[in-house]
């Protein structure tokens, strides 16, 4: 039987400890998840790292939604969050960055990668909005990261199979692809089956309500992304669990 790797999409220390009950090997901590998610603050970052004990912690280092060409000051930004990182546990980073003709910003992935030092990098789903998949691929392997989280170009990884199979056989063993974005367990099975991936990434939320009583709905915190804030989406162990159960069973 193939040996798979999960890793679970954390919007919060809550999400974290669940995904290790449920079994998975690595989370991904985030915030701003309507956003597509954006660097998680120090504290998530220090009560991740001690709740986790048998789940490795992964970073993600983005300063804002959006595109993924930074200006001068993002980039200093996302060097000293890399530095918060690292100093504070993470067992690796999780990031990308293009220049403006859609291609590898190479020169500040540089960068990146000799601030993360020895922890593990991964190249995120900027990844999906290159210009040219097969090139970035060989790109990102030669600048040293260990995977490349994608969903094949497509809004989910199930509609992006086809082109996951090839860069799998493009990789050839030289960079892990972690399979993600719309993941769950009524697929799992057949993107591991069609594309020959072994890492996969997933939420496994489910909605809970708000335990408050006293409710003004008519007053939103948010201008441009609307969310009920009455309900908030977390992982589940059960969640986890049974999406592994998938493919290990």
């Amino acid at each position: 039987m193939k040996e798979y790797l999960f890793e679970v999409c954390a919007n919060s220390v809550e999400s974290c400890i669940a995904a290790q009950a449920g079994g998975a090997n690595r989370v991904e901590l985030c915030a701003g998840i309507p956003e597509g998610g954006t660097t998680p603050s120090y504290g998530d970052i220090v009560i991740a790292r001690e709740v986790l004990q048998n789940t490795r912690l992964h970073v993600i280092i983005r300063p804002r939604s959006g595109d993924f060409l930074y200006s001068p000051i993002e980039q200093r930004i996302m060097l000293k969050d890399i530095d918060n990182a690292r100093r504070l546990g993470a067992d690796g980073i999780v990031l990308g960055c293009l220049t403006a003709d859609g291609e590898v910003d190479i020169p500040l992935m540089e960068q990146f990668m000799e601030a993360a030092q020895d922890i593990s990098v991964t190249f995120h789903r900027a990844f999906d909005v290159c210009r040219n998949p097969q090139k970035a691929l060989e790109d990102i392997i030669s600048l040293g990261c260990d995977r490349i989280l994608t969903s094949g170009q497509q809004p989910t990884a199930e509609a992006g199979i086809p082109l996951l199979k090839e860069l799998q056989l493009q990789a050839a063993g030289r960079i892990t692809l972690l399979a993600g974005c719309g993941v769950n367990e009524s697929n799992i099975a057949r993107i591991a089956r069609e594309t020959g991936i072994h890492e996969f990434h997933f939420s496994a939320r489910e909605t809970v309500a708000s335990r408050m009583q006293y409710r003004k709905e008519r007053v939103p915190m948010g201008a441009t992304v609307q969310i009920n804030e009455f309900e908030r989406n977390v992982t589940t162990q059960e969640r986890v669990k049974a999406t592994i159960a998938q493919i290990t069973e």
